[in-house]
């Protein structure tokens, strides 16, 4: 009798788990971590916020970016980013052509193993990113 109550109490507890799962919020800061096989340059900060209007907006770590985007259950599609045009570091520049790049390839989103989101193009590595404290 009591090995039969088992698997009713571990069902009953992931479907509890499943459901704390991070979500991809509207006006949420999303901060990338990694932008497909190549984490971030030490203290740059490029961010993510998904507006409730349909315009995402951030920081692509020397410029302001933003852009229009689509949501639908687990699509997410962004228009063409554009960019305020201050001149930074090369390597920075570098990483945030990239970033903007990558951002107009994006097709959907999920969230890995260990909880952290990622925005996936058609082909090749996500988008990482955790939401920002605070």
């Amino acid at each position: 009798m009591k090995h039969a109550l088992a698997p009713t109490l571990l069902a009953a507890a992931l479907v509890g788990c499943a459901s704390d799962r991070p979500q991809l919020e509207s006006e949420k800061t999303y901060q990338v971590e990694w932008i497909g096989e190549r984490p971030l340059i030490d203290r740059s900060h490029l961010t993510i916020t998904l507006g409730e209007d349909g315009r995402a907006y951030g920081s692509a770590g020397c410029n302001h970016w933003f852009a229009s985007y689509n949501r639908e259950e687990d699509k997410l599609t962004f228009a063409q980013p554009g960019a305020t045009r201050k001149m930074c570091a090369p390597a920075l520049m570098e990483q945030e052509q990239r970033f903007l790049e990558a951002l107009g390839q994006v097709q959907r989103w999920d969230v890995s193993g260990i909880g952290q989101l990622q925005l996936w193009p058609a082909t090749g590595k996500p988008i990482r990113l955790w939401p920002e404290e605070g």
